[in-house]
């Protein structure tokens, strides 16, 4: 697939390696060109450095991979409002919380991903990869850690089968949560687990472990 990277940061890197590394074409844009020079030579593979208006022009998926305050500015910068992005999978990994707190930003009731969407009319956004630290996208076969699960919510069922088959690419196993309706939930999860680990907890430890259907679970009485 063609994949364009709207960002520089450590989540583009690690994704765009392991999409480059999948054998996807890879273009990285960011407000810097020269940082998006340097990341695309560093990230090799193929991965070639463009303007963020030409990143998202042609693509099979884009991944917005920057700040919440900065998705805005971004979005106006390639002409998103305009329906550049019309049809094209949108992936929304941000996070919009209170740093080291992870209370949300966004208003009651409303959603990240569902402000993108209003922001890129047309735009098909999946929100996936938003719980996750980047270097975990690394080298998820090559480290011998488990698959995890990537829980995504998104209206349109082509784009979460776009978004999926990246998902499965970098080692992870795509689980669609429901619509748009539902990605408000999803991201109070990160909140939720950004908050106990800036508290010093282990959001693993407070999650109960559920046995997978079909699995020997013993008598009940």
């Amino acid at each position: 697939m063609r994949i364009g990277l709207l960002g520089t940061g450590t989540l583009a890197a690690g994704l765009g390696e392991g999409w480059a590394r999948a054998g996807h074409e890879v273009a990285i844009g960011g407000r810097s060109r020269a940082k998006a020079e340097s990341l695309a030579e560093r990230l090799g593979y193929g991965v070639v450095a463009a303007a963020p208006s030409e990143v998202v022009g042609g693509r099979d998926a884009v991944l917005l991979a920057v700040s919440a305050d900065g998705v805005e500015d971004v979005l106006k910068s390639v002409g998103a409002s305009d329906g550049v992005l019309d049809g094209t999978p949108l992936i929304d990994p941000t996070n919009a919380v209170t740093h080291g707190v992870g209370t949300l930003l966004t208003g009651n009731g409303q959603s990240m991903a569902g402000r993108i969407a209003e922001l890129a009319p047309g735009a098909r956004v999946v929100k996936a990869f938003h719980l996750f630290p980047a270097a975990r996208w690394t080298a998820p076969s090559e480290d011998g850690r488990p698959a995890v699960t990537v829980a995504m919510c998104g209206d349109d069922p082509a784009a979460l089968d776009v978004v999926g088959e990246l998902v499965r690419d970098v080692g992870g196993v795509p689980a669609t949560l429901g619509g748009l309706d539902r990605v408000r939930q999803l991201e109070e999860v990160a909140g939720f687990v950004i908050g106990l680990a800036f508290a010093g907890f282990d959001p693993n430890s407070a999650i109960p472990h559920v046995p997978s259907v079909g699995s020997d679970t013993g008598s009940r009485t």
